[in-house]
């Protein structure tokens, strides 16, 4: 027989855990919840023989418990903490980005890997500790017993920040790109972009090609941030200004594309069926047979 103790005074957890302890799958699992002293006791006992995997069982609501009703609090804590000078607005904005992050169910490479391995760190921190202790008081548990978690938990909120001073920046400097471009007229009439394999190629309306400015007084506007190996295309697009860019898409949409299409605005169309389109197509598809 083996029996284990969780203290907490906290209504919803003392619900999860009651209503989540029923549904382990195992026969001679008795529990209750009572009142002693300061706490709440919610006293599970196991009169069988399988320890090992009561002891698995239980750790798992133990640990969904914590995830689900303490982490976003302790995100909370933590961004209070570390990065108290950002405005209300912006510490909501990152919570609310950080929470996104954490329940995202697509396996993103872009992301860190910690996110989803932390509930395996905590997960071993609970097994540890309720197989050699009969009593938790949950949230003593969590604050002194759960540092690695917390440290994953911390990094994701470095990730996070990261990430929305980044964003900021970028959407500062499409901005500044924009009010450029309003400032003067149009030099060009028309140019194409065809983009094929993560690369530009850039026509004049005669679809003549059109060299890619390395060297240009627009350029100091690329310096802070770089998209991709191009921006040489667009610098050579500031330089060119033209009335209406066709982007010509024979890859998909990425990164770069999506930043044209925000600078340029109401000035660019898509186009994946024309004559361009098909040539480009096709000397693709040859010169992926080579």
């Amino acid at each position: 027989m083996i029996s284990i103790c969780i203290k907490t005074n906290n209504k919803n957890v003392i619900s999860y855990l009651m209503e989540n302890i029923s549904t382990i799958n195992l026969d001679n699992i008795f529990f209750i919840n009572k009142q002693f002293s300061k706490y709440n006791n919610i006293i599970v006992h196991y009169i069988g023989t399988n320890i090992p995997l009561f002891l698995d069982e239980l750790t798992n609501v133990i640990a969904s418990c914590i995830i689900d009703n303490y982490e976003n609090k302790i995100i909370h804590s933590l961004l209070m903490l570390n990065y108290f000078y950002f405005d209300d607005t912006d510490l909501k904005t990152i919570e609310s980005n950080l929470t996104y992050f954490l329940n995202s169910k697509v396996d993103n490479k872009m992301l860190p890997v910690e996110i989803y391995n932390r509930y395996d760190v905590l997960w071993n921190d609970v097994l540890r500790y309720i197989s050699k202790n009969k009593s938790m008081i949950l949230e003593g548990f969590i604050r002194f017993r759960t540092q690695d978690y917390i440290s994953i938990l911390d990094s994701l909120l470095d990730f996070t920040v990261n990430e929305f001073i980044l964003n900021r920046e970028y959407s500062e400097f499409v901005e500044l790109l924009k009010i450029y471009i309003n400032s003067k007229g149009p030099n060009t009439e028309l140019v194409h972009l065809i983009y094929v394999n993560g690369e530009s190629i850039l026509l004049d309306d005669n679809k003549n090609i059109i060299s890619l400015t390395h060297n240009n007084l627009e350029s100091h506007y690329l310096s802070d941030i770089s998209f991709s190996s191009n921006d040489y295309a667009l610098n050579s697009l500031l330089s060119l200004l033209p009335r209406r860019i066709i982007i010509h898409l024979i890859s998909p949409e990425d990164e770069f594309i999506n930043t044209v299409k925000l600078i340029f605005s109401k000035n660019v169309s898509i186009c994946t069926d024309c004559n361009i389109c098909r040539t480009y197509k096709l000397l693709n598809n040859n010169s992926n047979l080579k």
